[in-house]
């Protein structure tokens, strides 16, 4: 049995990475032609581990259900990011737990972000005895000498890292989609912003090998996808930590050789960003004109408290020399509202820059203060009513710039990866532009698969409607 260790995890050393190959183990034959029930929480990153669960779960004999009645196996797959990811798993986890009382032989594990952090793991161990196996996001690749063990021994096994130097290359996949992907390109982040747990319960900085990466991508092209995005908590790092002179702007330029009809990436970090970057990405016709970047705040102050590493002003030359190089870009950011110590003076500020960049879209949140981080030793001061106030008027204007932005595509004919029936209207098609806009497509035959030309008709607050030309 490991325990994590949230000191652990924060250390980092200068040792070199690993990169190990993925070996099979034969999983316990009471499991293998069962079933088993896979939930994956949070970001990218967590829904491509998800994958790599089912993937390996499938190629050891398992069978996947999306009944979790029918599951003889339940993992979840858990996100740390906020406080409310932690409520949704320990609410689900109180309806496994009735199942188990009629179904005994049920096996049912956590992994993840959650899975990493000590208290939890503690919690789990002193209230959640019905849990029977805990793994973290180091050693996906041993789940099943994980889960092995559990049923050898009939005892909670609990199996985490705190950290690891370890990149594991050809761990089974079941992707979820046939025509967009997942390739991760950086494991981890060292950038430690105060108020995120992730350099925690993702480890240290370790960027994957060139060639391991490019060799996905040209798998990925045989099997005719048609989208895929580069993967990483801090992707504009790739390479630091591995090439003395080989960058993100480099892979962008390798990965586009494959001949990959798209290439998207997030998350970015606006301290990594490189002229070189955006050069790559306006020069290049498959690397999409879409750009993720948090500004998280509009005060400097604030900012600075975040451990963000850059100013307003830095922020906004970074973002006015991508809006002027890339042609047709959309830019979208995060914002976290309710600081500790954030003052109105602060949250106006963020309004501010909001109002000066227009962005496409933003992803905002109240703060979330998570154990062991420096800010959530901070004292806060803001109500959580006065957090929701400012929450919904930031939204009423991120709300409206989005609006505007799709407004401006009305009457154009853009092209868009088709993805499947809308989920709205199952008369129609959705896909999404180039520049990342969701569209209800209105089309007389199935275009699923393909990117078509698509005349906008219509244009809301979070999605398009068009005609297929």
């Amino acid at each position: 049995m490991n325990l994590p260790n949230m000191l652990e995890a924060k250390k980092r050393d200068n040792l070199e990475v690993n990169n190990i190959d993925y070996k099979s183990t034969l999983l316990d034959k009471s499991l293998v032609g069962k079933k088993y029930f896979v939930r994956t929480y949070g970001c990218q990153m967590n829904e491509h581990d998800g994958e790599r669960i089912k993937g390996v779960l499938s190629s050891e004999g398992m069978i996947e259900t999306d009944s979790l009645e029918e599951a003889d196996l339940v993992i979840l797959n858990t996100c740390a990011i906020r406080e409310n990811a932690h409520d949704k798993v320990f609410g689900f986890m109180g309806l496994i737990k009735k199942l188990k009382e009629s179904k005994p032989d049920l096996l049912m594990g956590i992994c993840g972000c959650m899975a990493q952090e000590e208290s939890v793991v503690n919690e789990i161990m002193s209230k959640y005895k019905y849990v029977d196996f805990v793994f973290g996001t180091h050693n996906l690749d041993d789940m099943i000498n994980v889960i092995n063990t559990r049923i050898k021994t009939n005892k909670q096994n609990i199996e985490v890292y705190s950290n690891s130097n370890n990149v594991c290359e050809g761990i089974p996949e079941k992707r979820e989609s046939k025509y967009t992907a997942w390739v991760d390109i950086i494991l981890g982040c060292d950038k430690f912003c105060t108020y995120c747990i992730v350099p925690y319960t993702r480890g240290k900085q370790r960027s994957r090998r060139k060639e391991d990466i490019i060799s996905d991508v040209e798998k990925l092209v045989k099997d005719g996808y048609k989208e895929v995005t580069l993967l990483g908590q801090n992707v504009n790092a790739y390479g630091k930590d591995l090439y003395p002179d080989y960058t993100l702007a480099d892979l962008f330029r390798d990965v586009s050789k494959t001949g990959i009809p798209r290439i998207r990436f997030v998350t970015s970090h606006p301290w990594d960003f490189t002229d070189e970057m955006i050069d790559a990405i306006s020069e290049l016709p498959n690397v999409m004109p879409y750009v993720h970047l948090p500004i998280q705040s509009g005060s400097d102050r604030i900012l600075k408290l975040m451990g963000r590493r850059y100013t307003k002003e830095e922020y906004l030359t970074l973002y006015n020399k991508i809006r002027e190089k890339v042609k047709g870009v959309s830019i979208t950011t995060d914002i976290i509202v309710g600081f500790p110590g954030e003052t109105r003076e602060d949250f106006s500020e963020t309004l501010d820059i909001v109002n000066t960049c227009k962005f496409d879209g933003a992803f905002t949140f109240i703060f979330s203060p998570r154990e062991n981080t420096p800010a959530a030793l901070l004292e806060d001061n803001v109500s959580l009513e006065e957090k929701n106030e400012r929450l919904h008027e930031l939204n009423e204007l991120v709300n409206k710039y989005s609006n505007e932005s799709n407004q401006r595509e009305v009457g154009k004919v853009v092209k868009c990866l088709v993805l499947g029936k809308s989920e709205k209207d199952e008369s129609k098609y959705m896909g999404y532009t180039e520049n990342n806009k969701l569209v209800n497509i209105v089309s007389d035959i199935d275009v699923t698969g393909e990117i078509v030309d698509v005349k906008i008709d219509e244009a809301k607050s979070f999605s398009l409607n068009g005609t297929r030309v």
